[in-house]
């Protein structure tokens, strides 16, 4: 097998993998650098100029992981989309939503490279995604060879529609796990991966770094979430749950409607806002046609849920106390979560808890590294806040734990391992394990853009 990581910032950005396997060439995802913009966002598709794309596979819908999808398309015209059925239902939404994005930060931050593909573009390219269920092998042939491999998803949990990616040449396997949970959520089941050898295995990293205490456990971290809000609201201030809008937003919706049936939520307003909620739909869809999701969009209205007014004051306070289940996640600028942030920073009866992995580099990111009293600077809306409020972070991120995919290789005696979709300290940190049980693996830390022979 060959390899070309495409992500040329490296770490956790434009996820883009190049694989050749015998006579087949595939790509694995097409995403966008979430905290890059322009052609500088994408995948390095210069950097295999010249090659034919027989397949794409996508693992997953987060942005990372599509975000360039109808550029690839656009560049590598004859080569057919696989992924899961549920990625299917999910992914024209999340593309059309990608271009409004663009379009509207093309206006704002005057970028002349946006949007990178239209709407129209989409719809001309939705004939080429094919949905496969979990568990069924597909024969793939190379477009220009008579060689073929067999392709099976497997559910990865994470999000709905996550996969991981089974290849099998020749008697050779190769797994990819793509972005993986193997804990059981509200809303979806944990990831179910095949035991036994494969010959090569190339593994997310996310958590390299991250040492969960042996007494905590996501029921714990839970019912801690569940008391901080209710202790913020009874002091009359609000809560702010920045999420991701798909697949995190449904998941802490899920366990707020869980606690209020069972009498352990504080009877407040909880307000909700923009694509997050329109998922919600989709998810409901899902669970209709695939009974892979736990989600029944029901729970909006039995929750009494608010939508966020248009109009958010930047460095205000709301006027009424309040839970806010916003985007985004980790407070990227102009989202509803950061503008909301920097009015409730500088009040003491407030919170803001992150309940997922936040880049150091974004506003989430850093506001958790600021300590109580140091000014924080809401710089795109000329803000500059006071740190009073609580800031928390809850452990209920949606990748597995280090230690849960370490175990997960070595069980399956490779022959060779590739780091993926981590920082360098996590990706080193797995490097050093295997080093340390001087196990017989070839570990491969991919450059971006360099080809490796695995």
């Amino acid at each position: 097998m060959k390899l070309i990581d495409l992500n040329s910032a490296g770490g956790i950005g434009a996820n883009a993998l190049f694989v050749q396997i015998g006579g087949v060439n595939i790509l694995i995802d097409s995403g966008l650098h979430p905290k890059m913009v322009g052609r500088a966002a994408m995948p390095k598709f210069s950097a295999i100029a010249g090659q034919r794309v027989d397949l794409i596979i996508i693992t997953h819908c987060h942005l990372d992981h599509i975000g360039s999808l109808p550029v690839a398309l656009r560049t590598f015209p004859d080569a057919p989309v696989i992924m899961s059925t549920s990625s299917r239902i999910l992914i024209e939404r999340m593309l059309h939503n990608s271009a409004n994005v663009m379009k509207k930060q093309k206006a704002d931050q005057d970028i002349p490279e946006y949007p990178l593909f239209s709407h129209q573009e989409i719809d001309l390219y939705t004939p080429r995604l094919i949905g496969v269920p979990f568990g069924l092998a597909k024969t793939i042939n190379g477009l220009r060879s008579r060689d073929e491999i067999k392709v099976m998803l497997h559910p990865a949990g994470h999000v709905a529609g996550a996969a991981a990616v089974e290849i099998t040449h020749k008697h050779r396997g190769i797994f990819f796990t793509g972005d993986v949970l193997f804990d059981d959520l509200r809303t979806l089941p944990g990831a179910s991966f095949p035991t036994g050898h494969f010959d090569t295995i190339v593994t997310e990293t996310t958590r390299g770094v991250t040492e969960r205490p042996s007494e905590q456990n996501r029921a714990g971290e839970v019912d801690r979430l569940i008391r901080s809000i209710n202790d913020t609201i009874s002091r009359g201030g609000s809560f702010l749950l920045p999420v991701f809008a798909l697949g995190r937003m449904q998941e802490v919706l899920t366990i707020l409607h869980d606690a209020r049936r069972f009498g352990q939520l504080v009877d407040c307003p909880i307000v909700g806002s923009g694509l997050g909620l329109d998922l919600c739909n989709y998810f409901d869809e899902i669970r209709r046609k695939t009974q892979h999701v736990r989600f029944n969009r029901s729970i909006l209205k039995e929750l009494g849920l608010k939508s966020l007014p248009r109009k958010v004051v930047p460095g205000r306070d709301p006027d009424r106390n309040g839970l806010f289940v916003v985007s985004s996640g980790m407070l990227v600028e102009n989202t509803p979560s950061y503008t909301l942030a920097s009015g409730l920073l500088s009040h003491s009866r407030n919170t803001i808890g992150f309940v997922g992995y936040c880049d150091p580099d974004t506003p989430g990111g850093q506001l958790l590294g600021t300590r109580s009293g140091e000014d924080f600077l809401f710089e795109t809306v000329h803000v500059r806040s006071r740190v009073r409020a609580q800031v928390e972070k809850f452990e209920l991120s949606g990748h597995a734990e280090r230690e849960e995919l370490l175990e997960f290789v070595l069980q399956a005696t490779p022959r060779a391992v590739v780091l993926t979709h981590g920082d360098p300290e996590a990706r080193r940190w797995f490097k050093d394990q295997f080093d340390d049980r001087q196990e017989r693996i070839k570990v491969i830390d991919p450059v971006p853009e360099q080809a490796y022979e695995v």
